[in-house]
């Protein structure tokens, strides 16, 4: 193994191959703004004073596999016009990459940073590999930009990591990725997907990030957490975390440390910068707040403890889809719904259109599985202090019982029929006024013809006179009711009718002298009248109450 001496190479050119594998630089390396027109191989080779390639130049491979840096190594504005191959070296000192480029392939895998690796300003248009890094002090890529896929899978920051302003034109992937000291991650921005899963973040962290996926899967969170998103379809399925996290959607752009505000060119086009949920399942959502958010396709089923989710700001919930002739007039009360009672219903034989269907992995859930999940979320609606909004999940509740053929018997599934029929589940005003108004009608309609006795009956007194004067014993009768007869519907029989109707809507008797069916018919208004009067009031209550 050869030993060079503080060396000085400094404005250098390398015509052919700089061959240095597995030499041993005891001194000063200076290599600044040297050219390497050749391959530049340094594989295996130690550094035992600085290594100085700033500004330094690569039009070929450069080959820093296995190298020992025992002190601070200097690649500032150095150029990788070729791969940039530093896999399983070691850096014992700081490692400045700032504004450095590569525009082929950059591999990091396996290297160990022990003091601050600098990767400020650096551009990479392709690849940039880090998986099973180590990084023992602070990593810094503020404001650099990774043109290609980034990887960092398996790599260990023990420091904090600063990634504000990067951008990720592509795929970025933390999988695996243990953050021990990480209080922040971001602000950044990148246009495809933030691979997140199987992450652990050891102390109280804030992420923020403008992305189109981000995926959390399997992550654990072992102290507080908020994540903070533009533009992110999120899945957080069967992540854990033991106090309270917070998954929420920022308004604006957001602003960088020195005053700026991060730019977001990527997605120029996109309809809006809402956050969607793609799932929950698995979650323990006893610590967990959602914070203007779109849930219309988040996969709930799975998910513990979700009567204690905290739901904050509008969060935005699927909806029932128009039926046939709701836009010519019909009046139509749309319900919040779960995206796996659409899923279910769209696969149904017969399903109306407007149900969305089921996406990849969403698996096959019913009425049984979903009566629980729409319970659990209408008491953390309550629990909130949101009653009307609680109701909407009550509904969901009750029509999950009424179609669940299971575990809900049969009897009790024709009760919910009616109940629902009548007044949609106590939820449905014009529902209940609806069948008040008929009621009342046939109500009316069948006293006029059945019930209004032909005439009055008259009252007859009848008694004897003793001869010669004395008492007088009267006996008072009265015609029964004759059955009508002629002429039904004149506005005299319609009035007495009406009058038998609203006196039976408030449990008073009017009066009126009836035939038998209209005894009957009478008893029968007295009966469900009020009941449809208080089934009205109690849906107008019921979305009115705080």
């Amino acid at each position: 193994m050869p030993q060079l001496g503080q060396t000085t190479f400094a404005f250098a050119a390398f015509t052919g191959d700089a061959q240095f594998g597995s030499a041993t630089f005891t001194g000063y390396a200076l290599f600044d703004s040297a050219t390497f027109t050749g391959y530049a191989l340094f594989d295996s080779a130690t550094f035992t004073g600085y290594a100085l390639f700033g500004s330094a130049t690569f039009t070929r491979d450069a080959q820093f596999g296995s190298a020992t840096f025992a002190k601070d190594a200097w690649f500032s504005l150095a150029t990788f016009t070729k791969d940039a191959r530093f896999r399983s070296a070691t850096f014992a000192k700081n490692a400045w990459f700032d504004s450095a480029t590569s525009t082929k392939d950059a591999w990091f895998g396996s290297t160990t940073f022990t003091g601050d690796a600098v990767f400020d300003l650096a551009t990479f248009t392709r690849d940039a590999q880090f998986g099973s890094a180590t990084f023992t002090g602070y990593a810094l890529f503020d404001s650099a930009t990774f043109t290609d896929d980034a990887w960092f899978g398996s790599t260990t920051f023990h420091a904090d990591v600063d990634f504000e302003g990067a951008s990720f034109e592509t795929d970025v992937a933390f999988q695996r990725v243990a953050f021990e000291q990480a209080g922040s991650l971001g602000p950044l921005v990148c246009a495809g997907r933030v691979w997140l899963s199987g992450a652990e973040f050891a102390r109280p962290v804030v992420i923020t990030m403008a992305a189109r996926h981000v995926e959390c899967r399997r992550t654990r969170w072992s102290s507080t957490a908020e994540l903070r998103l533009r533009y992110a379809t999120v899945d957080f399925s069967h992540a854990v975390f033991e106090y309270p996290l917070t998954i929420a959607a920022e308004a604006g752009p957001f602003v960088l440390t020195d005053g700026q505000v991060m730019a977001e060119q990527v997605f120029a086009g996109a309809p809006d910068a809402s956050v969607r949920i793609a799932s929950l399942r698995g979650v323990d959502a006893a610590h967990l707040v959602l914070a203007g958010l779109d849930l219309t396709q988040c996969l709930f089923v799975g998910t513990v403890h979700l009567d204690q989710l905290r739901l904050e700001g509008a969060c935005v919930f699927d909806t029932v889809p128009l039926p046939a002739g709701a836009g010519r007039g019909l009046r139509f009360a749309a319900r919040r719904t779960l995206a796996e009672e659409q899923h279910w219903r769209a696969g149904r034989p017969g399903a109306a259109r407007g149900w969305n269907t089921a996406v990849l992995g969403a698996g096959d859930v019913g009425p049984a599985e979903l009566e629980p999940v729409y319970r659990a979320l209408c008491k953390a609606f309550e629990d909130g202090k949101n009653e009307p909004g609680a109701a909407d999940f009550y509904y969901g509740e009750m029509e999950m019982r009424r179609h669940d053929r299971e575990g809900t018997p049969a009897a009790e599934r024709r009760l919910l029929h009616a109940y629902w029929a009548l007044s949609g589940y106590g939820l449905r005003a014009l529902r209940a006024v609806y069948w008040l108004a008929a009621t009342m009608l046939a109500t009316v309609v069948l006293l006029m013809v059945f019930g209004i006795s032909q005439d009055t009956p008259k009252q007859q007194a009848t008694g004897t006179v003793p001869p010669g004067g004395g008492k007088v014993t009267f006996e008072i009768d009265k015609d029964d009711p004759k059955n009508p007869s002629g002429n039904k519907l004149t506005g005299d029989r319609f009035e007495k009718a009406l009058n038998v109707t609203l006196n039976s809507l408030v449990f008073r008797s009017s009066g009126q002298e009836l035939t038998t069916a209209g005894t009957y018919i009478e008893m029968f208004s007295r009966v469900t009248e009020p009941v449809l009067l208080g089934l009205a009031v109690l849906s107008v209550r019921n979305r009115v109450k705080r």
